[in-house]
């Protein structure tokens, strides 16, 4: 890990914090794991003003490009549950992958239980696209 921990910032943290408490880790099993899984990295997380967000660290409505150790490619974007929508790559932070993403920056190496199995992931780009100034009125 780049940082040492997952990096947030303070309002998507206090947000985050607020979704997860709210779902209450609903779904199935497997979702339920990343879920806890994510709610345990968040209490050794380290928590800076937006002003200091490194660009390169994935928060809500970043753009990520994954490779699988398959080979494989992606790019999705993490958004809140509401802005999610299968058909343009963009994954809710209450799914197995989003929670997987969170906080992890370019160039880290993430190895997650998803639905399929276990899967190894590098993080090989992070664009940065426009983030709520406000989490307030999304909830």
């Amino acid at each position: 890990m780049k940082y040492g921990s997952l990096i947030l910032e303070k309002k998507e943290y206090v947000y985050l914090k607020r979704i997860l408490n709210i779902s209450g880790y609903t779904g199935d099993h497997q979702t339920q794991q990343s879920l806890m899984k994510l709610s345990e990295e968040l209490k050794t997380a380290t928590i800076i003003d937006d002003s200091e967000m490194p660009d390169d660290v994935i928060r809500f409505n970043s753009k990520v490009t994954l490779v699988f150790d398959s080979g494989l490619e992606k790019t999705l974007q993490v958004v809140i549950p509401v802005d999610k929508d299968v058909h343009k790559n963009k994954i809710s932070i209450l799914t197995p992958m989003g929670s997987a993403l969170m906080g992890y920056s370019k160039d880290d190496l993430i190895e997650w239980d998803f639905p399929k199995g276990k899967l190894k992931m590098k993080i090989t780009n992070v664009i940065q696209e426009e983030t709520f100034s406000d989490f307030d009125t999304v909830v």
